[in-house]
């Protein structure tokens, strides 16, 4: 009875200290962010996605006081960066930025090197901004009309430029081709900013992209918007029409940007994450900036940006079968 009394308390004893370590080990653990938080930003600088996530870095950083920092990690559609993000530890403190671009990939290439559904975690979507198209502000096109007639007159010697084959600009001008019934020529970019340098200096004709990325030149009165997307006039330009009112059949698509995490990040930390982003959005100078640039400051969590995922997917794939696109 004694040694089994004794047993049982040592046992016991050892099951508390046991449950004690354990107490402290997570009473021990830091809380998330406790120390520099990387963005990997799978483009070149100057385009819309490192514009609006540095703008959204110096928000986390102000909100959290750690810091969220941009590296850029451009090449392969943006996959590059994505690999690499999907490949680190998931541990909250390396996070991938990106826009619908992300949802073309399955059409894009034959074989990825990770799983876009499974190996990087939805976490927010935010400022949501239309596609323009831009030319130089010296272009001899005033009129969406006039570079559709110049197209049509000359197949495959008006150019676009990109940020690459298969990003969201390439398969939204290619779109906007199909609509118009005429082939323009794809100048590829390493990223793009600097496929509006080449707009800039008259090297292309013209570029698709998000207003974020093209509203401080259009300020400047460096670029000229011929058409924008969606149902309604930017209420920044008011004299830009839409890609319908300007006689298409392509009403053009709304671009966002957005965070994934690395599969298997702590949900608490994805809870945090999404919540700084909302008071993020939330903030005067972040409504600014986003209307500043022409875009809807807003955002959604995980669950909704999931939902979206699926459906850009589902709908780029008509895209690129009408496009005769050759998957990489």
């Amino acid at each position: 009875m004694f040694c089994k009394s004794t047993r049982r308390s040592v046992f016991a004893g050892c099951a508390l200290a046991a449950l004690g370590l354990a107490t402290s080990a997570a009473q021990a653990q830091p809380a998330w962010p406790s120390k520099p938080v990387k963005i990997v930003v799978p483009y070149g600088p100057g385009g819309a996605v490192d514009l609006v996530t540095r703008k959204m870095a110096q928000k986390l950083t102000e909100q959290t006081g750690q810091s969220f920092f941009i590296e850029n990690k451009a090449g392969a559609t943006g996959t590059i960066g994505a690999a690499q993000v999907a490949q680190s530890p998931a541990d909250g403190y390396t996070l991938m930025a990106n826009d619908t671009t992300f949802s073309l990939l399955p059409h894009i290439f034959k074989k990825l090197p990770f799983d876009p559904a499974v190996d990087l975690l939805p976490v927010g979507a935010f400022v949501f901004a239309p596609m323009a198209l831009a030319v130089n502000a010296q272009s001899p096109f005033i009129t969406l009309t006039d570079l559709l007639a110049e197209a049509k007159r000359k197949p495959n010697q008006v150019t676009y430029g990109t940020g690459g084959p298969g990003t969201t600009p390439h398969f939204a001008s290619e779109a906007l081709g199909i609509a118009a019934g005429v082939n323009f020529m794809h100048i590829p970019f390493k990223g793009a900013g600097e496929a509006t340098q080449a707009v800039l200096s008259s090297t292309i004709d013209f570029q698709i992209a998000s207003t974020t990325g093209l509203m401080g030149n259009v300020k400047g009165v460096k670029l000229r918007l011929l058409a924008v997307s969606g149902d309604k006039r930017l209420s920044a330009l008011p004299a830009v029409p839409t890609f319908t009112e300007a006689g298409t059949q392509w009403p053009g698509i709304v671009n966002w940007t957005g965070l994934w995490a690395p599969k298997g990040t702590p949900p608490e930390i994805l809870a945090r994450l999404q919540k700084e982003i909302a008071t993020a959005m939330a903030s005067s100078d972040m409504k600014t900036f986003a209307e500043g640039m022409g875009a809807e400051p807003r955002q959604v969590g995980a669950d909704v940006f999931a939902r979206m995922l699926r459906d850009s997917t589902d709908n780029w794939g008509k895209v690129t079968a009408n496009a005769a696109f050759e998957k990489q």
